[in-house]
């Protein structure tokens, strides 16, 4: 059983030459900002102000290390150990006193002892990606100065960003503070801060307690731990380049996206809703499979290619020879949807039928439809899952586009049509998805998108006309409650107009509301207004039936 041990340390007992700290490359980035760096420092200022006696401990940091030998690696607190050698190094660097210099010096690099047969190198070393970078800007001498002047483009990724993002908070802050302050946050630090410091000589057994201590409340995501426990059961030979393809499909992703992703990946593989959190039902679900003895088949077969289906989709970047763009047209069209439930069912047939675009276009089809009508009837989130969870279930099953759970039934249908026919405007999460679908429709522009800042849905009869007005005589006042809120008197605006304006009368509202630049509509919904001479109860019923079947025709005809 591998020794553990932990120990309180004052941090000039950490940054020694006992520690030679190095964040393995299969560690997630440094990733801390000027929130977390800011709160760092605002914590230490209030137990200076406290007490000059009383200890103060900034959590615990969990290592594997020989007895014999210095060398560490950093399972959990790289966090902690970068935006402190951050605070160092910008102390070092705001200090008049080469002596104060040179103690904070040694604090980050060890200056090494030809006797003691110690080199000279920096106490940490971050990631290979950012090694370089965080020894030549922070750790080396003087460095923070240059560092500030640097522009933001000459870090080359997030956690270097980070890195100079927190610098520059950091001195911003110091730099505000008298010498004397400075001085004694220095002493503070090195004297009475401290840090409880476990290590094992045993990588498995560090992250067992790693994965312990995290999912007891500690800033980490689920997907962290998942990657601990993945990585961790590698042989040490794949360690680096399987490290390297995890990084990469988190950065393809964006971590905050990434867990997300393991959500629908857990769906994929369950086949149904979820019941427990994902940091316990990912590693019974999925991972059982994998570990142990299997870990680099989950990231080849699993996480890679789940994770460049997910960037596809996302970005409507699927390639092929032929048919493409009608795919990625179905992707922006999904994206619309105000749920990402779809997604796991749409992962599956990309990481399945990848190299089939014309499959997919009739797939993607069917499940807008379908994801569509379930916005339309607002199937709320448990039913919702449930469906798209028998609809994995038939997938794997074999029953490709023929899957039941695919089809909308005739009762279903017929709930769409009605709510279609209903007062549309009044739902608020369904019009705008509805409006835009029936624009492209009209449009015959398949995909068109649109790059406004904002898109609003107005009505061509307003819902309070002046008494005076012609609305009031072409309209009785059971037509304008009938009429008022229905597709066929509604269109997109790309702008906010005057409100007054919703008022006009039709003739002077087509010219100053509806119309854009050159007396030309946006929206083919909109043209289609500004073509009418008059706006009257005739007009909207033969509108409204057209519009219907319109959509009628890409929803609800199989």
């Amino acid at each position: 059983m591998p020794q553990l041990e932990a120990h309180e340390m004052p941090l000039h007992k950490v940054f020694c030459s006992d520690y030679s700290f190095s964040i393995p490359d299969y560690q997630r980035p440094y990733a801390w900002r000027k929130e977390q760096a800011l709160q760092l420092l605002d914590d230490l200022s209030e137990a200076l102000d406290r007490d000059s006696t009383e200890p103060y401990f900034l959590g615990s940091i969990v290592l594997v290390k020989d007895k014999q030998e210095p060398a560490v690696e950093v399972i959990d607190g790289q966090q902690r150990l970068t935006t402190l050698t951050i605070l160092l190094a910008v102390l070092r660097d705001l200090a008049d006193d080469d002596e104060v210099r040179s103690s904070l010096g040694q604090l980050i690099s060890e200056p090494g002892d030809k006797i003691l047969g110690l080199e000279s190198r920096p106490r940490l070393a971050l990631r290979k990606r950012d090694r370089a970078f965080f020894a030549h800007h922070i750790q080396r001498a003087g460095s923070v100065t240059h560092l500030r002047a640097l522009k933001e483009t000459a870090a080359n990724t997030d956690a270097q960003r980070a890195v100079q993002e927190n610098a520059n908070a950091l001195h911003g802050r110091l730099a505000q503070w008298q010498p004397h302050r400075r001085l004694d946050l220095m002493r503070m630090l090195s004297r009475r801060t401290y840090l409880v410091v476990v290590s094992t000589p045993d990588l498995a057994s560090a992250h067992r307690i790693f994965s312990v201590m995290n999912a007891r409340g500690l800033d980490l995501l689920p997907t962290d731990i998942f990657k601990s426990n993945i990585i961790g059961s590698l042989p040490p030979g794949d360690l680096d380049a399987y490290a390297e393809k995890w990084e990469s499909a988190e950065e393809l992703v964006g971590r905050e996206l990434f867990a997300e992703l393991f959500q629908h990946i857990r769906m994929i593989f369950a086949m149904k809703r979820p019941e427990r959190e994902l940091l316990k039902e990912f590693p019974e679900q999925v991972l059982a499979s994998y570990l142990p003895g299997k870990g680099a088949d989950f990231i080849d077969d699993v996480l890679t290619p789940y994770a460049e289906a997910y960037g596809q989709i996302r970005d409507f970047a699927y390639a092929a020879p032929v048919g493409a763009e009608k795919v990625n047209n179905w992707f922006r069209r999904l994206a619309q949807i105000d749920n990402g439930d779809w997604l796991p069912p749409a992962l599956w047939a990309l990481r399945r039928h990848g190299d089939d675009a014309a499959w997919l276009d009739d797939f993607f089809k069917a499940l807008e439809r379908l994801a569509a009508s379930m916005l339309i009837r607002r199937v709320y989130a448990t039913p919702r899952a449930q469906r798209y969870a028998a609809l994995l279930r038939e997938l794997t099953d074999g029953a490709g586009l023929d899957a039941p759970s695919l089809a909308l039934s005739e009762a279903e249908k017929e709930e769409v049509a009605q709510k279609l026919n209903g007062d549309l405007y009044l739902q608020e999460k369904v019009r705008r998805y509805v409006l835009l679908r029936l624009d492209e429709l009209l449009a015959q522009a398949p995909g068109v998108t649109y790059e406004h800042a904002r898109i609003t849905v107005e009505h061509v009869l307003p819902q309070n006309p002046a008494p005076a007005s012609m609305w009031k005589v072409k309209f009785t006042d059971e037509q304008r409650e009938y009429w008022t809120h229905r597709i066929a008197n509604l269109v997109l605006l790309n702008r906010t107009k005057n409100s007054q304006a919703r008022n006009f009368d039709f003739t002077k509202k087509k010219s100053a509301y509806f119309a854009g630049k050159n007396g030309v509509a946006t929206f083919a919904l909109t043209s289609q207004v500004l073509l009418q001479p008059q706006w009257t109860p005739e007009v909207l019923r033969a509108r409204q039936s057209a519009l219907l079947n319109v959509l009628k025709e890409a929803w609800l005809t199989n």
